[in-house]
Protein backbone atom coordinates (compact mmCIF):
# COMPACT_ATOMS: atom_id res chain seq x y z
CA UNK A 1 0.00 0.00 0.00
CA UNK A 2 2.57 2.27 0.99
CA UNK A 3 4.37 3.95 -2.01
CA UNK A 4 7.56 6.42 -1.97
CA UNK A 5 9.10 8.15 -4.45
CA UNK A 6 12.86 9.61 -3.72
CA UNK A 7 14.59 11.68 -5.79
CA UNK A 8 17.48 14.32 -5.61
CA UNK A 9 16.28 16.93 -4.30
CA UNK A 10 18.93 20.09 -4.76
CA UNK A 11 19.26 21.48 -1.04
CA UNK A 12 19.35 25.49 -2.88
CA UNK A 13 18.24 25.98 -6.14
CA UNK A 14 18.54 30.29 -7.45
CA UNK A 15 16.50 32.17 -9.18
CA UNK A 16 17.05 32.16 -13.73
CA UNK A 17 17.16 35.92 -12.97
CA UNK A 18 20.71 35.71 -11.12
CA UNK A 19 22.33 33.55 -14.59
CA UNK A 20 20.71 36.16 -16.66
CA UNK A 21 22.48 38.50 -14.78
CA UNK A 22 25.73 37.06 -15.11
CA UNK A 23 25.17 36.38 -18.90
CA UNK A 24 24.52 40.60 -19.40
CA UNK A 25 27.70 41.34 -17.70
CA UNK A 26 29.66 38.85 -19.51
CA UNK A 27 28.02 40.35 -22.51
CA UNK A 28 28.55 44.05 -21.31
CA UNK A 29 24.84 45.15 -21.29
CA UNK A 30 22.27 46.67 -19.41
CA UNK A 31 19.05 46.03 -18.42
CA UNK A 32 17.46 48.68 -20.22
CA UNK A 33 19.18 47.34 -23.49
CA UNK A 34 18.15 44.36 -23.00
CA UNK A 35 14.46 44.91 -22.49
CA UNK A 36 15.09 46.89 -25.61
CA UNK A 37 16.38 43.97 -28.04
CA UNK A 38 14.18 41.58 -26.49
CA UNK A 39 11.06 43.79 -26.53
CA UNK A 40 10.08 43.46 -23.12
CA UNK A 41 9.52 45.99 -20.57
CA UNK A 42 12.43 47.15 -18.39
CA UNK A 43 10.66 46.98 -15.58
CA UNK A 44 9.50 43.48 -16.66
CA UNK A 45 13.39 42.16 -17.37
CA UNK A 46 14.57 43.95 -14.08
CA UNK A 47 11.87 42.16 -11.81
CA UNK A 48 12.85 38.86 -13.76
CA UNK A 49 16.85 40.31 -12.63
CA UNK A 50 15.86 40.96 -8.59
CA UNK A 51 14.17 37.12 -8.72
CA UNK A 52 10.37 39.00 -8.29
CA UNK A 53 9.37 37.65 -11.68
CA UNK A 54 9.52 34.40 -13.89
CA UNK A 55 10.58 33.67 -17.22
CA UNK A 56 7.69 32.35 -19.24
CA UNK A 57 7.86 30.72 -22.22
CA UNK A 58 7.57 33.74 -24.65
CA UNK A 59 10.48 35.71 -22.79
CA UNK A 60 12.47 32.11 -23.05
CA UNK A 61 12.73 32.49 -26.82
CA UNK A 62 13.39 36.58 -27.03
CA UNK A 63 15.92 35.63 -24.45
CA UNK A 64 17.60 32.73 -26.82
CA UNK A 65 17.71 34.79 -29.60
CA UNK A 66 19.67 37.96 -27.74
CA UNK A 67 21.72 35.67 -25.62
CA UNK A 68 21.86 32.69 -27.98
CA UNK A 69 21.15 30.39 -24.79
CA UNK A 70 18.25 28.11 -25.40
CA UNK A 71 14.96 28.44 -24.82
CA UNK A 72 14.72 25.11 -23.33
CA UNK A 73 17.33 26.07 -20.96
CA UNK A 74 15.94 29.11 -19.33
CA UNK A 75 12.09 27.37 -18.95
CA UNK A 76 14.04 24.29 -17.11
CA UNK A 77 15.79 27.07 -14.90
CA UNK A 78 12.91 28.45 -14.09
CA UNK A 79 10.79 24.88 -13.65
CA UNK A 80 13.35 23.75 -11.00
CA UNK A 81 13.32 27.19 -9.44
CA UNK A 82 9.56 26.84 -9.08
CA UNK A 83 9.67 23.40 -7.76
CA UNK A 84 12.57 24.04 -5.59
CA UNK A 85 10.25 26.92 -3.98
CA UNK A 86 7.50 24.90 -3.39
CA UNK A 87 9.46 22.20 -1.91
CA UNK A 88 10.50 24.96 0.93
CA UNK A 89 6.83 25.96 1.28
CA UNK A 90 6.17 21.82 1.77
CA UNK A 91 8.98 22.18 4.50
CA UNK A 92 6.89 24.28 6.11
CA UNK A 93 3.77 22.83 6.01
CA UNK A 94 5.57 19.51 7.34
CA UNK A 95 6.69 21.30 10.11
CA UNK A 96 3.65 22.84 11.25
CA UNK A 97 2.24 19.33 11.06
CA UNK A 98 4.67 17.88 13.42
CA UNK A 99 2.76 17.52 16.60
CA UNK A 100 -0.69 16.31 14.42
CA UNK A 101 1.35 13.23 12.97
CA UNK A 102 2.48 12.53 16.05
CA UNK A 103 -0.82 11.30 17.29
CA UNK A 104 -1.28 8.59 14.73
CA UNK A 105 0.14 4.77 15.28
CA UNK A 106 3.04 5.25 12.76
CA UNK A 107 4.65 2.25 13.91
CA UNK A 108 1.68 -0.07 13.58
CA UNK A 109 0.61 1.48 10.40
CA UNK A 110 4.54 0.64 8.82
CA UNK A 111 4.35 -2.70 9.49
CA UNK A 112 1.00 -3.49 8.05
CA UNK A 113 2.24 -1.29 5.36
CA UNK A 114 0.00 1.29 5.05
CA UNK A 115 3.21 4.04 4.95
CA UNK A 116 6.56 3.54 4.25
CA UNK A 117 8.72 1.49 6.27
CA UNK A 118 11.98 3.74 5.62
CA UNK A 119 9.93 6.87 7.00
CA UNK A 120 12.00 7.05 10.13
CA UNK A 121 12.67 11.41 10.65
CA UNK A 122 9.64 13.40 12.15
CA UNK A 123 9.77 15.19 8.54
CA UNK A 124 9.37 11.70 7.07
CA UNK A 125 6.43 10.61 9.20
CA UNK A 126 4.79 13.63 8.69
CA UNK A 127 4.81 13.42 4.98
CA UNK A 128 4.01 9.87 5.17
CA UNK A 129 0.85 10.41 6.75
CA UNK A 130 -0.72 13.15 4.82
CA UNK A 131 0.33 11.15 0.90
CA UNK A 132 -1.75 8.09 2.99
CA UNK A 133 -4.87 10.56 3.43
CA UNK A 134 -4.00 11.77 0.15
CA UNK A 135 -4.12 15.73 2.00
CA UNK A 136 -1.91 18.75 1.22
CA UNK A 137 -1.85 19.43 5.25
CA UNK A 138 -3.17 18.60 8.56
CA UNK A 139 -5.48 20.82 8.75
CA UNK A 140 -7.53 19.18 5.51
CA UNK A 141 -7.45 16.19 7.59
CA UNK A 142 -9.18 18.01 10.36
CA UNK A 143 -11.54 20.00 8.12
CA UNK A 144 -12.30 16.17 6.56
CA UNK A 145 -12.74 14.24 9.64
CA UNK A 146 -13.94 16.54 12.00
CA UNK A 147 -15.49 19.40 10.37
CA UNK A 148 -17.61 17.50 7.93
CA UNK A 149 -16.50 19.86 5.20
CA UNK A 150 -16.99 17.14 2.52
CA UNK A 151 -20.63 16.57 3.68
CA UNK A 152 -21.67 14.93 0.50
CA UNK A 153 -19.18 11.79 1.09
CA UNK A 154 -19.17 11.85 4.94
CA UNK A 155 -21.60 12.79 7.29
CA UNK A 156 -19.93 11.59 10.59
CA UNK A 157 -17.76 13.90 12.89
CA UNK A 158 -14.77 11.85 14.44
CA UNK A 159 -14.49 14.67 16.85
CA UNK A 160 -15.68 12.83 20.02
CA UNK A 161 -14.06 9.47 19.22
CA UNK A 162 -11.52 8.61 21.62
CA UNK A 163 -9.08 7.91 19.41
CA UNK A 164 -9.64 9.90 16.69
CA UNK A 165 -6.55 9.86 14.46
CA UNK A 166 -6.44 6.07 14.59
CA UNK A 167 -9.95 5.45 13.68
CA UNK A 168 -8.90 8.11 10.65
CA UNK A 169 -5.94 5.52 9.10
CA UNK A 170 -8.33 2.41 9.85
CA UNK A 171 -10.80 4.09 7.88
CA UNK A 172 -8.53 5.24 5.05
CA UNK A 173 -6.54 2.05 4.76
CA UNK A 174 -10.14 0.61 3.42
CA UNK A 175 -10.59 3.63 1.09
CA UNK A 176 -7.26 2.77 -0.40
CA UNK A 177 -7.70 -0.68 -0.65
CA UNK A 178 -11.20 -0.38 -1.94
CA UNK A 179 -9.70 1.73 -4.83
CA UNK A 180 -7.57 -1.02 -5.86
CA UNK A 181 -10.54 -3.67 -6.84
CA UNK A 182 -12.40 -3.28 -9.72
CA UNK A 183 -15.55 -0.14 -10.35
CA UNK A 184 -18.47 -2.11 -11.46
CA UNK A 185 -21.62 0.08 -11.35
CA UNK A 186 -23.50 -0.83 -8.19
CA UNK A 187 -26.44 -3.09 -8.63
CA UNK A 188 -28.91 -3.09 -5.96
CA UNK A 189 -31.66 -5.31 -7.26
CA UNK A 190 -28.37 -7.78 -8.01
CA UNK A 191 -27.24 -7.17 -4.54
CA UNK A 192 -30.62 -8.41 -2.81
CA UNK A 193 -30.67 -11.32 -5.81
CA UNK A 194 -27.38 -12.64 -4.21
CA UNK A 195 -27.91 -12.31 -0.73
CA UNK A 196 -29.68 -15.75 -0.86
CA UNK A 197 -26.19 -17.42 -2.43
CA UNK A 198 -24.21 -15.63 0.59
CA UNK A 199 -26.34 -17.08 3.14
CA UNK A 200 -25.86 -20.23 1.86
CA UNK A 201 -21.93 -19.58 1.61
CA UNK A 202 -22.23 -18.83 4.89
CA UNK A 203 -23.69 -22.05 5.78
CA UNK A 204 -21.44 -24.11 3.79
CA UNK A 205 -18.39 -21.38 5.19
CA UNK A 206 -15.60 -22.86 2.72
CA UNK A 207 -11.93 -22.44 3.29
CA UNK A 208 -12.30 -19.21 0.69
CA UNK A 209 -15.34 -17.89 2.46
CA UNK A 210 -13.70 -14.19 2.18
CA UNK A 211 -12.53 -14.40 -1.26
CA UNK A 212 -16.00 -15.72 -2.45
CA UNK A 213 -18.16 -12.89 -0.61
CA UNK A 214 -15.42 -10.30 -2.33
CA UNK A 215 -16.44 -11.91 -5.38
CA UNK A 216 -20.09 -12.19 -5.21
CA UNK A 217 -20.52 -8.34 -4.10
CA UNK A 218 -18.54 -7.10 -6.46
CA UNK A 219 -19.58 -8.49 -9.41
CA UNK A 220 -23.07 -6.52 -8.60
CA UNK A 221 -20.55 -2.94 -7.76
CA UNK A 222 -20.04 -4.04 -3.90
CA UNK A 223 -17.03 -3.75 -2.83
CA UNK A 224 -16.09 -5.70 0.51
CA UNK A 225 -12.62 -5.30 2.03
CA UNK A 226 -10.52 -6.45 5.01
CA UNK A 227 -8.84 -4.04 7.70
CA UNK A 228 -6.97 -5.56 9.81
CA UNK A 229 -7.82 -3.45 13.87
CA UNK A 230 -5.00 -1.13 15.10
CA UNK A 231 -3.88 -0.49 18.49
CA UNK A 232 -7.16 1.61 20.80
CA UNK A 233 -9.59 0.98 17.72
CA UNK A 234 -11.90 -1.76 18.72
CA UNK A 235 -13.74 -1.09 15.62
CA UNK A 236 -15.95 -4.30 14.25
CA UNK A 237 -16.40 -2.85 10.66
CA UNK A 238 -18.06 0.28 8.73
CA UNK A 239 -20.07 1.10 5.53
CA UNK A 240 -20.25 4.10 3.11
CA UNK A 241 -20.48 4.82 0.06
CA UNK A 242 -17.42 5.78 -2.08
CA UNK A 243 -17.52 6.93 -5.85
CA UNK A 244 -21.20 6.16 -5.74
CA UNK A 245 -20.00 2.40 -4.98
CA UNK A 246 -20.91 1.57 -1.87
CA UNK A 247 -17.82 -0.36 0.26
CA UNK A 248 -18.13 -2.19 3.58
CA UNK A 249 -14.98 -2.75 5.68
CA UNK A 250 -14.62 -5.40 7.76
CA UNK A 251 -12.52 -6.11 10.38
CA UNK A 252 -12.95 -9.28 11.98
CA UNK A 253 -12.00 -8.36 15.26
CA UNK A 254 -13.88 -11.52 16.95
CA UNK A 255 -12.29 -14.18 14.49
CA UNK A 256 -15.48 -16.08 15.12
CA UNK A 257 -17.28 -16.74 11.80
CA UNK A 258 -21.45 -16.48 13.35
CA UNK A 259 -19.80 -12.63 14.22
CA UNK A 260 -18.44 -12.15 11.08
CA UNK A 261 -20.98 -13.15 9.36
CA UNK A 262 -23.60 -11.26 11.07
CA UNK A 263 -21.50 -8.10 10.60
CA UNK A 264 -21.87 -8.60 7.16
CA UNK A 265 -25.42 -8.71 6.98
CA UNK A 266 -25.58 -5.71 9.38
CA UNK A 267 -23.41 -3.53 6.66
CA UNK A 268 -25.33 -4.61 3.89
CA UNK A 269 -28.94 -3.64 5.47
CA UNK A 270 -27.04 -0.14 5.41
CA UNK A 271 -26.46 -0.69 2.11
CA UNK A 272 -30.21 -1.25 1.30
CA UNK A 273 -32.27 0.53 3.68
CA UNK A 274 -30.18 3.82 4.19
CA UNK A 275 -28.94 7.04 2.45
CA UNK A 276 -25.50 7.19 0.75
CA UNK A 277 -24.67 10.23 2.74
CA UNK A 278 -23.72 8.57 6.12
CA UNK A 279 -21.29 6.43 7.42
CA UNK A 280 -21.89 3.78 9.85
CA UNK A 281 -18.54 2.46 12.38
CA UNK A 282 -19.11 -0.25 14.32
CA UNK A 283 -18.64 -0.93 18.15
CA UNK A 284 -17.16 2.60 18.58
CA UNK A 285 -18.81 3.56 21.11
CA UNK A 286 -17.96 7.28 21.58
CA UNK A 287 -19.48 8.21 18.06
CA UNK A 288 -22.77 9.40 17.49
CA UNK A 289 -24.91 6.59 15.86
CA UNK A 290 -28.51 6.77 14.94
CA UNK A 291 -29.57 3.94 16.84
CA UNK A 292 -33.21 3.78 14.76
CA UNK A 293 -30.79 2.97 11.87
CA UNK A 294 -28.72 0.50 13.79
CA UNK A 295 -31.71 -1.46 14.99
CA UNK A 296 -33.09 -1.62 11.59
CA UNK A 297 -29.46 -3.17 9.99
CA UNK A 298 -29.50 -5.55 13.26
CA UNK A 299 -33.15 -6.52 12.25
CA UNK A 300 -31.69 -7.11 8.59
CA UNK A 301 -29.09 -8.93 9.62
CA UNK A 302 -31.09 -11.58 12.30
CA UNK A 303 -33.65 -12.35 9.25
CA UNK A 304 -30.81 -13.24 6.90
CA UNK A 305 -28.71 -15.21 9.03
CA UNK A 306 -31.23 -16.93 11.81
CA UNK A 307 -34.50 -15.07 11.93
CA UNK A 308 -37.04 -14.78 15.03
CA UNK A 309 -39.60 -17.34 13.61
CA UNK A 310 -36.72 -20.25 13.22
CA UNK A 311 -35.47 -19.44 16.33
CA UNK A 312 -39.27 -19.98 18.29
CA UNK A 313 -39.12 -23.30 16.31
CA UNK A 314 -35.81 -24.18 17.62
CA UNK A 315 -36.72 -23.55 21.11
CA UNK A 316 -39.85 -24.75 21.34
CA UNK A 317 -38.51 -27.91 20.77
CA UNK A 318 -36.91 -29.15 24.23
CA UNK A 319 -34.29 -30.34 25.29
CA UNK A 320 -31.83 -28.76 22.84
CA UNK A 321 -29.46 -30.59 22.16
CA UNK A 322 -26.15 -29.96 19.56
CA UNK A 323 -27.57 -32.54 17.34
CA UNK A 324 -30.66 -30.84 17.46
CA UNK A 325 -28.88 -27.68 16.03
CA UNK A 326 -26.53 -29.63 13.91
CA UNK A 327 -29.96 -31.04 12.06
CA UNK A 328 -31.77 -27.42 12.02
CA UNK A 329 -28.94 -25.36 10.43
CA UNK A 330 -28.91 -27.51 7.85
CA UNK A 331 -32.79 -27.86 7.51
CA UNK A 332 -32.85 -24.03 6.99
CA UNK A 333 -29.56 -23.07 5.46
CA UNK A 334 -27.39 -21.17 7.81
CA UNK A 335 -24.51 -22.13 9.74
CA UNK A 336 -24.31 -23.90 13.45
CA UNK A 337 -22.28 -21.52 14.87
CA UNK A 338 -25.07 -19.02 14.03
CA UNK A 339 -27.29 -20.36 16.35
CA UNK A 340 -25.17 -20.77 18.99
CA UNK A 341 -23.59 -17.50 18.34
CA UNK A 342 -27.28 -16.44 18.92
CA UNK A 343 -28.72 -18.26 21.92
CA UNK A 344 -25.18 -17.42 23.52
CA UNK A 345 -25.63 -13.67 23.04
CA UNK A 346 -29.82 -13.89 24.59
CA UNK A 347 -27.92 -15.76 27.51
CA UNK A 348 -30.25 -18.91 26.95
CA UNK A 349 -27.16 -20.84 26.49
CA UNK A 350 -23.74 -20.55 28.32
CA UNK A 351 -20.84 -19.35 26.55
CA UNK A 352 -19.12 -22.83 26.77
CA UNK A 353 -21.65 -24.78 25.37
CA UNK A 354 -21.69 -25.96 21.49
CA UNK A 355 -18.38 -23.71 21.78
CA UNK A 356 -17.25 -26.49 18.97
CA UNK A 357 -19.59 -25.67 16.55
CA UNK A 358 -18.01 -21.82 16.13
CA UNK A 359 -15.15 -21.57 13.53
CA UNK A 360 -12.19 -19.31 14.19
CA UNK A 361 -11.52 -16.91 11.39
CA UNK A 362 -8.45 -15.18 10.01
CA UNK A 363 -9.12 -12.59 7.56
CA UNK A 364 -5.17 -11.69 7.67
CA UNK A 365 -4.71 -14.86 5.99
CA UNK A 366 -7.85 -14.83 3.94
CA UNK A 367 -7.23 -11.37 2.51
CA UNK A 368 -4.28 -12.30 0.82
CA UNK A 369 -6.11 -14.30 -1.99
CA UNK A 370 -6.72 -12.36 -5.14
CA UNK A 371 -9.80 -11.23 -5.69
CA UNK A 372 -10.87 -11.27 -9.67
Amino acid sequence: MATTNKGYVPQIVFHPGETLGEKLDEMGMGPKEFALRTGKPEKTIIAVLKGESSITPDMAVQFENVTRIPAHFWMNHQRGYDEYIAREKRKSVIERAGEWAKQFPVTQMKKLGWIPEEASTGEEKTSALLSFFALVDHTAWEKYYFQQELKTQFRISLAHARNPHALSAWLRAGEITAQQLPHIPYDETKFKAILAEIKTLMAQHPDNYFVRLQELCLSVGVKVVYTPCINKVPVGGATRWMNDAPLIQLSGRHKRNDIFWFNFFHEAGHILLHGKKDIFIEEVDEIERDESKEKEADDFAVKRTFDKKHEAELLNDQPLTIEKVVAFAERTNTHPAIIIGRLQHEHLLQYWQGKELIIPIDLEKEAMEPVF
